[in-house]
Order: structure tokens, then sequence, then C-alpha cells
């Protein structure tokens, strides 16, 4: 048997209320590793403590060896000359991994020069080839901040990637892409293995595991609760969690009751929009209208324009053709949910003092935050913290939180769960539907997974069809 290329011996993470009980497990070459759970069960710190990277105020323990070097896990700094080489991190926010003032084709060319030792021009035409091979022919020049979520994500997959290393930590590398998109980084992930390497992957996305195979850990608050082979844990779980787990996924809710039908008057009207980004449509001659306590599903690839659409509707970008009409009144009615929340927090503050913040200067409820948190799962020692210094999955439920106190009249949720287990997720979009209707605020959520909005949303906008561009489908569907 071939001798590991990354193998965890006692790895536990402590400190600042976190409690990440010991865990090992070996890697040889061609090894597969996932890491499954609840959002905030340490799947990321795990990660972050391979690479040396824990936030300020944890600290890990036990032993690490790296293709055959052993390391200390409390000592951080010893690996960092592994870093691109020979430890490579695809990391769960594209935002923090990349620089927003350089494009993006010169970001994953400097990855194959400084860290592939290749030369200006042969690393041009190496970062022309792995973006075009990632559906991203046209952006090369664009800087991240023109990108869509899953664009800047692509992105960051290629840059992290090019430098060849053997290991590999991906972490939530397919959240807020479509299915193809999805199964086109979940081939290139396997790539790795099967070129001799180890991968460790840590995803919500059950199918992910699937299709990646090899062995899967299932993690829940801080303690491993069940591992086994992918196949045979996937299709037959022992644990009562992992059951749980996989009887989230979407596309195993019951099918829903009829929605109540939505009344009065619209809260946002479109007509004959129509937007381009630079010699691209994204969309022409779209019209819609929402009403008080409607949901509304938009789906297409990334890149589409769904987000671009929200910002229309806010008013927040201009529209090429056509008009948006808006419900006057409420000076907070018109919120956005990010995609990506770690860009709509300062990462300065805890969240307690953000949050405090908010409700002095829009003179809000400060007595509905405890009941808010408590119904969203977020425990209140939290608040304590800095944003960078909590979970995706926990952040991405702050968001969720902050926007509600501003009770809304309109929301556009822009992957508002793409970083949550499905057990959250679940749980927190039956939350915000229900919030929803009884506050009469309408809602149009963006997500890739159709079968989530076929259960979750009365009506679905389907963006980037060639033949008709927008397609508009009732669903009489409501959360579950």
């Amino acid at each position: 048997m071939s001798d590991p290329l990354l193998q965890a011996a006692n790895l536990s993470i402590h400190g600042e209320g976190v409690s990440i009980d010991p865990v090992d497990f070996s890697l040889a070459p061609g090894g597969r590793l996932t890491l499954l759970g609840e959002t905030g069960s340490g799947k990321s710190l795990i990660a972050q403590a391979i690479m040396g990277t824990l936030p300020k105020g944890l600290s890990a323990q036990g032993e690490l060896t790296i293709e055959g070097q052993g390391y200390a896990a409390a000592e951080g700094v010893a690996r960092r000359a592994l870093w691109g080489r020979r430890l490579a991190l695809l990391p769960q926010e594209p935002w923090h991994a990349l620089d927003p003032t350089m494009a993006s084709g010169a970001q994953v060319a400097e990855s194959h020069r400084y860290l592939g030792g290749l030369g200006r021009r042969r690393a041009r035409e190496a970062a022309r080839r792995d973006l075009a091979g990632l559906g991203l022919a046209g952006a090369e020049g664009r800087l991240p901040g023109e990108l869509s979520g899953g664009m800047a994500q692509r992105v960051a997959f290629a840059a992290a990637s090019a430098g060849g290393a053997p290991i590999v930590i991906a972490d939530e590398p397919t959240k807020g892409l479509d299915a193809p998109r999805r199964d086109a980084v979940v081939e290139l992930l396997a790539g790795t293995p099967a070129r001799g390497g180890a991968l460790l992957t840590i995803t919500h996305d059950i199918e992910v595991a699937r299709r990646l195979g090899g062995e899967v850990i299932v993690l829940r608050q801080g303690g491993v609760v069940e591992r086994g082979p992918a196949e045979q844990l996937l299709s037959a779980p022992r644990s009562d969690y992992a059951r749980r787990l996989l009887e989230a996924e979407p596309a195993r809710w019951p099918a829903p009751p009829p929605s109540p039908a939505a009344g009065g008057e619209p809260v946002v009207e479109a007509r004959g929009l129509a937007k381009r980004r630079g010699d691209r449509e994204l969309f022409r001659d779209l019209d819609l209208s929402l009403k008080p306590g409607e949901i509304v599903g938009v789906v297409g690839p990334s890149g589409c324009g769904k987000s671009t659409l929200g910002d229309l509707l806010l008013g927040l970008t201009g529209t090429d053709a056509g008009e948006v009409t808006r419900a006057p009144g409420h000076r907070l009615g018109f919120q956005k949910l990010y995609q990506d929340p770690p860009a709509a927090f300062s990462p300065h503050w805890t969240l307690a003092r953000l949050l405090e913040d908010l409700v002095r200067r829009h003179r809000l409820d400060r007595v509905a935050i405890a009941p808010l948190m408590a119904r969203l799962g977020l425990d209140q020692a939290l608040l304590e913290r800095r944003p960078g210094e909590i979970s995706g999955g926990e952040l991405q439920r702050f968001a969720i939180l902050r926007v509600l106190l501003m009770e809304p009249r309109f929301l556009f949720a822009d992957e508002p769960t793409s970083r949550l287990d499905p057990i959250t997720q679940r749980d927190t979009l039956a939350l915000l539907v229900e919030l929803a209707r009884e506050r009469h605020c309408a809602v149009m959520l963006v997500n890739h997974d159709p079968a989530l909005i076929e259960r979750v949303c009365d009506r679905r906008l389907v963006l980037g069809r060639e033949e008709t561009k927008l397609a508009v489908e009732g669903l009489h569907a409501q959360v579950v």
C-alpha cells in the first residue's frame, strides 16, 4: 500500500466557544474524502487547521503528515511553504481569494507563472485554457466584481489549482452553481485523485459527495457521527442524523399543498425590461409582477443575469430598456439578501455591534433580535464574534436576520441558503416563507436547484433559455 499523501492523527480544534473533537483520517494517492454535516459543525475549521490558517483565538492540536513530512497541527506557519505547490485550498469565499483590482485571466496566469514555473506567454495561454474549460472564455479581461458569484467561484478554482498541488482541499466548491456547472467542477476535482493526488472536499451538497465517491465523514456539533464508503453511507446510513440529512435533500421534500392566492396591489412591476453585459444579451422584453406574500423563484445557469434582474428591480442598476414600478411608502421596503454574505458585513466589528448600529440607525425594534435568532438556530454567543470568526452558514443566517428586522415589502434573496446544510436550508427557507406570508412581503428567490424552487415557490422564472430568454411557469407551491 502507498504511503499517505495526507494524514491527520488526533486533529482537534479549540478556543472561543469552539470545540472540535479529535478526528483521524488518511488519504493515499488517489484517495478521496468528503466531510458532510450541519452548518457550524467544524468542516471548514478542519481545512483551515490543515492549512494553518485558523482564525485568531482558535488553536489546533494533533499531528499532520504531508507527503511523508510530519508537522504539529499547532504550528501552522511551518506549512506556508507548501501552499499552492504541494497543498492547495479552493476557498469557500471567492471574494476573499481574488484580487478585486486584477483581471480574472491575469490572476490565473499569475498562479501558473509563480507556482507552476511557466513563462509569461505560456502562463497566459494556460490561463485562457483553464477559463475556457470552466465556461469562462469571455471573462479573461473582467474584474472579479464584474462577475456573478458562480463565475467568480470558478475563477478562484482555476487560480488555486493552477500550481498543480498533489493535495487539494476544496471548501464548498460547488455552492451556488447550477447542475451542469456543478458536475463540471466535480469532474475537475476528480482529476486530482485520478492523477495520483489526494482530494479532501467539504460540502453540504449530498449529490457532490455521491459523485466524488471515496470515503465520507459526517460531522455534527464538532464530532464524528458516522463514517464509511460514500456508496454505502449515502444509500443506507446507520445514524439517525445522517438519515435526516439525506431526507432533507430538496428532491425528497414532500409535494406541498396549493399556496394561498396572493392579493392586493403589486409590490413591484416590470414592463419590457432588457439588459446587456458587454456584447451579451441577458434578457429582453421581460414583464413581471409580484404581489404581497408571493414567492417567485428564479433559476438559470451561472452568469445568465439572475442577480442583475434583482438589482434592476431594486433600483441598484439601470435598465437598457423598459421600466420598473415600485409601490410607494416604507422607506426600508426594498431589500436584498446578497449571494456572498462576507461582502455585506464589515469584518472589523462584532455582530452585536453591527446589529446595534442597524437598530439605532433605522430605529428598529431590538427586542425582535433574540426571537429571530432562536428561530434561525443562531446561538447568542455568536454575537460576540466578528463575521470572519463564524461559519459561512451562520453568517448567511445573520444576513437573513438582519434583513428581516427591517420588515421589507419586497425581498430579493440571492442564493440565501447556498452555504447551509440540507436540514438547516429546509428549516431556514420554511421560516423565510412563513414570515413573508405573515408580513405580506413579496420574495424573489434565486436558487440553482430546480427541485427546491418547485417545492418552495408559487411561480418560477427561467433565465438563459436560448429559444425564449425567459419563461414564466406557475408552480402553485409553498414551502414544506
